[in-house]
């Protein structure tokens, strides 16, 4: 079993104004996502437990449904988007591909970034408890700052609250 080396990180208590933890990650499409490629521009980064399982698919793709009022949202730079998974690269491709999505998933398979971000954390499934991602949303500034979050999200509406709030950036 892959084990999370311990890091001592501020993203666990991550709250509005604090720089958001770094980021280096290879993503869908033979793309990289990093927190100072988006320098300058706002993003949306989400945390899904696992590539084409139900709620994760109906996540990712009412994101692309909103993607173009995303990119309206708020700023004149447009709302960048990703979302971030521990899944393999390959399992991230394959996902992108069946439901068409055209926005960025990115493999953080070592856990480095959800740790970091305070996402890994321990769940429980029929009495049994595991670690693993909590579904959470981060809406950052062009600054790299920290404007609003989600934790324990729930897919049902979740999309609208992130447009509305990036409305108001």
């Amino acid at each position: 079993m892959h084990t999370i080396p311990d890091i001592d990180v501020p993203g666990s208590t991550l709250e509005p104004g604090d720089l958001v933890p770094d980021f280096d990650l290879a993503a869908s499409l033979g793309r990289r996502v990093s927190r100072d490629g988006f320098k300058g521009r706002p993003f949306v980064m989400y945390f899904y437990p696992k590539a084409d399982t139900s709620g994760c698919t109906r996540q990712a793709c009412d994101f692309e449904q909103a993607l173009a009022a995303l990119n309206d949202a708020g700023a004149k730079a447009g709302l960048a988007l990703v979302g971030v998974s521990r899944d393999p690269l390959k399992a991230i491709d394959r996902f992108a591909a069946k439901y068409t999505l055209t926005f960025p998933l990115a493999s953080d398979a070592d856990g480095t970034v959800v740790e970091a971000y305070g996402v890994w954390t321990e769940k429980s499934m029929y009495g049994r408890t595991y670690m693993g991602i909590d579904r959470s949303t981060f809406l950052v500034d062009g600054e790299g700052r920290l404007v609003r979050s989600w934790r324990k999200v729930k897919v049902p509406g979740h999309v609208a609250d992130v447009l509305k709030a990036a409305a108001a950036l």
